[in-house]
C-alpha cells in the first residue's frame, strides 16, 4: 500500500515541476534529492500553501452565490446577465487548479496498482464535480459545488499543514546538512591563509580553525589547543579538549578562545558526518513491523471505503431514490475513509524519533533494531572498550605511613617520565587526569626486566614490580602487601615505588572500568533487564569487574569467534538479547543478538553488523536506546489506535447510520474531520521531540 511517505518521487516531482511557475525560486529544492536519497517537502510544502490560497480566493464567489447559502442566511446575490454561470465556471477553475495535486498523484497509484488515499480522493472531487455538472446543464436538482470547492479547500489545506510536519520532522539530514561550513581557511605552504569551499578540500591539507569555527573535514590537530563542542555529533554537551595529535569531526565547533591548526584526514564521503547521514537516511528509509502493519492496514482501509461507498449508495437509492443527497453521503464516505492520518501515523514518529536519536549520539541504521530493543530481557557488553575504557590505568592505590597517594603518584609518574612502556603510560595518565604537579627528575636508568630509577629531590627512587622489590631486598610494609595480595586476586598488576631501600607505596594497574558503566547497569537493572559481559580475559579479572559493577552472568576467556556461541545460549533460554560491542572483533555476536549495539565507534560510523551506533564510548546511552524505544513505540501505538478508531467511527456515521436522528456529515466535513485527525496525529508524533532521554 502507498501511505504518503512512500509515493512515487516521480510523481513528487512531476507534480512539483508542474507548478514551477507557482514558485521558480523555490523548485530548486521540490522533490530534490541529497545526501543518500534524502526527499526535501519544502517545494510540496510552498506548492499545496499557493494552491489553497488561490482555491480559497476564488471559492468565494462560489459560496456568495450558493443558492443553498443564500437560502440559509437569507440574503440574496446580486444577479446580472451570465451570473448564473459564477458558480459552475469557479467550481470548474477550483477544481482544476486545486484538484489537479490530488488527481496526478492517483494517476501514479492506479499505474503501480497500488490505489490509496490520492485514488480516494480524486475519486471524491471527481464524483462531486461531474454529478454537480450534470445537474447544472441536465436538470433541476440540486447541485452541490459549494461543498466541492470547500472539500478542496480543506483537502489542500490539510496536506499544506501535513507537509509541514513531515518537513518538521525529516529535520535530522537537514540539520546535519547544516554543520558543515561552505568555505575553509586552508594554510598554504608559504603561510599564507585563503579561503576555499570545503568541496575543494583534500587529505593532505592544513587548514585553520578560528574560534568559534566550524570544523570543514575529518582532521588531525598539529598545532593548538582549544575546547571543541562535539554535540551535535555525539551528543556529548561538554566541550571536549584538543591539542597536538587529537581527531577533529567533521561539523563539530571550536567553542575555545585559541585557534586549531588542522591536517585533514577525510574529505566529502569519507568524513564522520557524511557516514552519519547515510545511517540517518538509511534509518528514514527503512521499515519497522509496526510501519508494515499501518501499511497493511492502510491498504484494506482503501478497499473497504469503496466497498462502503459502494454499499451507501444502493443503500441510500433504494431507500430515497437517486438524488444530491446520495451522491453527497458516497462523497462523503469517501473522504472520511482516506488513511491519511494512518499514513502518516508511523512515519511522522519514525522521523522524530531519528532526529531525537542523532541529536543524542544515536544512529539507526535499522529501525526494527530501535524497536524491538524495548523488548530486550538481556544485554551483554563486551568487557574491554565498552565497560572498561581499554586502556591500562591505575585502578588502585596503596601507601606506607607518613605517605599520601598524591605525592606518590606525583613521584612515580615523574620517575616514568622518559619511559614508553605501558606500565609507565598508565602511571603518567593516572598523575595526568588528577592534574598533580610532577617533580624534576634526572640520572634515568632503565633497569633490564625489574622497573626504572631516577634521582629526585636529592634521592634515589624507584618503580617496579615485585623482582625490583627482590633486586633491592626492598622492605614491605604490611599494608601494602595486603593491597598486592587483593590485587593480585583480581588478576591486577602491582608495581611499586620504592626509596632508597624501603617500598612506600603500591599501584594497582588494570583496564580501566568507565566511570559510566556501574550507573548505566544500576539503571538497566532499574529497568527489569539482566546484564551479562563477555571477556577473553582470565576468571578472576572477569569477577573482579563483574563484582565492582553487579553483572548477572560472566563468560570468561572467551575467543572473539566464540562470543556469538555465548549469545546464543542465551538466546535458547528463551531471552531476547542485546549485544553491545565495539563492532571489530565482536561483528558475530552482534549479527547474532537480536539487537546489535556497536559502541563507542567516533569517527567510525560504518559499522555493517549493528542495527544500533552509539557515537559514544557511554554506556548510559543504551539507557536512552530503551528509553527512546519505549517512547516510540509508545507513540506509534497511539497514533494507529487513533487513525483507526477514527475510521471505524466515521465511516459508519458518514454511511448515514444516524440519518433517522439527522446527523450526516456534509463532504466539507467529512474533509475538515479527515483533515483534524491527520493533524492531531502529526502534533503526537511532534510531542516525541519533548522527551528527555538524559540519564540521572
Amino acid at each position: 500500500m502507498t501511505t504518503h511517505t512512500d509515493h512515487d518521487e516521480h510523481e513528487h516531482k512531476k507534480m512539483v515541476e508542474m507548478d514551477h511557475s507557482e514558485h521558480h525560486n523555490h523548485a530548486a529544492h521540490a522533490g530534490h534529492e541529497d545526501h543518500a536519497g534524502h526527499v526535501d517537502h519544502t517545494g510540496h510544502e510552498i506548492m499545496f500553501r499557493n494552491r489553497f490560497w488561490v482555491s480559497l480566493l476564488l471559492s468565494v464567489p462560489v459560496l456568495i452565490y450558493s443558492e443553498s447559502i443564500q437560502g440559509w442566511l437569507g440574503y440574496t446575490a446580486p444577479a446580472f446577465p451570465g451570473s448564473q454561470w459564477i458558480v459552475p465556471a469557479f467550481s470548474t477553475i477550483i477544481f482544476i487548479y486545486g484538484g489537479l495535486p490530488f488527481l496526478r498523484m492517483s494517476m501514479g497509484e492506479l499505474r503501480k496498482r497500488q490505489p490509496g488515499m490520492m485514488t480516494l480522493i480524486s475519486l471524491a472531487i471527481t464524483v462531486a464535480y461531474v454529478y454537480s455538472m450534470a445537474v447544472f446543464f441536465l436538470s433541476s436538482g440540486q447541485a452541490f459545488f459549494w461543498e466541492l470547492v470547500t472539500l478542496i479547500d480543506i483537502m489542500l489545506l490539510g496536506h499544506w499543514l501535513e507537509m509541514r510536519s513531515v518537513r518538521q520532522a525529516s529535520g535530522a539530514l537537514d540539520a546535519l546538512a547544516k554543520l558543515l561550513p561552505d568555505t575553509a581557511e586552508v594554510i598554504m605552504p608559504d603561510g599564507e591563509v585563503m579561503e576555499h569551499p570545503v568541496s575543494d578540500l583534500k587529505p593532505g591539507d592544513m587548514v585553520l580553525v578560528r574560534p568559534g569555527a566550524s570544523v570543514p573535514a575529518d582532521g588531525r590537530v598539529v598545532e593548538g589547543e582549544t575546547a571543541v563542542n562535539e554535540a551535535m555529533i555525539t551528543g556529548e554537551s561538554k566541550p571536549v579538549k584538543k591539542a597536538t595529535g587529537d581527531e577533529v569531526i567533521a561539523g563539530t565547533v571550536n567553542s575555545g578562545d585559541s585557534s586549531l591548526r588542522v591536517e585533514v584526514t577525510a574529505v566529502g564521503d569519507d568524513t564522520a558526518l557524511s557516514g552519519i547521514m547515510r545511517l540517518v537516511d538509511e534509518a528514514e528509509k527503512s521499515k519497522s513491523p509496526t510501519q508494515l502493519l499501518a501499511d497493511r492496514a492502510a491498504a484494506w482501509l482503501f478497499y473497504t471505503a469503496l466497498a462502503s461507498a459502494v454499499i451507501t449508495a444502493i443503500a441510500w437509492t433504494v431507500i430515497d431514490g437517486f438524488n444530491a443527497e446520495v451522491v453527497a453521503r458516497v462523497v462523503t464516505v469517501l473522504v472520511i475513509a482516506c488513511p491519511h492520518a494512518l499514513g502518516l501515523a508511523i512515519p511522522l514518529v519514525v522521523a522524530n524519533t531519528t532526529s531525537l536519536a542523532a541529536k543524542n549520539g544515536i544512529l539507526v541504521r535499522d529501525r526494527q533494531s530501535l524497536e524491538t530493543s524495548r523488548e530486550l530481557d538481556v544485554i551483554t557488553f563486551d568487557k574491554t572498550g565498552t565497560l572498561t575504557k581499554g586502556e591500562f590505568g591505575v585502578v588502585g592505590t596503596a601507601v606506607a605511613d607518613g605517605v599520601t597517594a598524591d605525592s606518590a603518584l606525583a613521584e612515580a609518574a615523574a620517575i616514568e617520565g622518559d619511559s614508553e612502556h605501558l606500565i609507565a603510560q598508565a602511571i603518567r595518565h593516572g598523575a595526568d587526569e588528577k592534574e598533580l604537579s610532577v617533580p624534576a627528575v634526572d640520572d634515568f636508568k632503565i633497569l633490564k626486566g625489574r622497573g626504572v630509577s631516577a634521582s629526585v629531590n636529592g634521592h634515589t627512587a624507584y618503580v617496579g614490580g615485585p623482582r625490583m622489590l627482590d633486586h633491592l631486598d626492598a622492605e614491605r610494609p604490611q599494608e601494602l602487601v595486603d593491597f598486592a595480595t587483593a590485587a593480585g586476586d583480581k588478576g591486577q598488576s602491582v608495581v611499586y615505588l620504592v626509596n632508597d631501600d624501603r617500598a612506600v607505596a603500591a599501584f594497582a594497574l588494570a583496564d580501566v572500568i568507565r566511570t559510566e558503566s556501574k550507573k548505566a547497569i544500576d539503571k538497566l537493572h532499574e529497568m527489569g533487564v539482566e546484564v551479562a559481559m563477555l571477556t577473553g580475559d582470565s576468571q578472576e579479572v572477569a569477577d573482579a569487574v563483574a563484582q565492582e559493577l553487579d553483572i548477572d552472568e560472566v563468560f570468561a576467556q572467551v575467543l572473539p569467534e566464540d562470543k556469538d556461541d555465548k549469545i546464543s545460549e542465551l538466546q535458547k533460554q528463551d531471552k531476547e538479547v542485546g549485544m553491545v560491542g565495539d563492532g571489530v572483533n565482536d561483528a558475530p555476536a552482534l549479527t547474532r543478538a537480536d539487537v546489535g549495539i556497536a559502541i563507542g565507534s567516533g569517527t567510525d560510523v560504518a559499522v555493517e553488523s549493528a542495527g544500533l551506533i552509539l557515537v559514544r564510548s557511554n554506556p548510559l546511552d543504551v539507557v536512552k536506546i530503551l528509553k527512546l524505544s519505549e517512547a516510540s513505540y509508545r507513540k506509534q501505538i497511539q497514533n494507529i489506535w487513533w487513525a483507526a478508531g477514527y475510521n471505524i467511527i466515521m465511516i459508519p456515521l458518514a454511511m448515514g447510520v444516524l440519518a433517522p436522528w439527522g446527523i450526516v456529515p456534509s463532504p466539507a466535513v467529512g474533509a475538515l474531520l479527515m483533515s483534524i485527525s491527520t493533524i492531531i496525529v502529526a502534533i503526537n508524533a511532534q510531542t516525541l521531540r519533548g522527551i528527555d532521554l538524559e540519564v540521572s
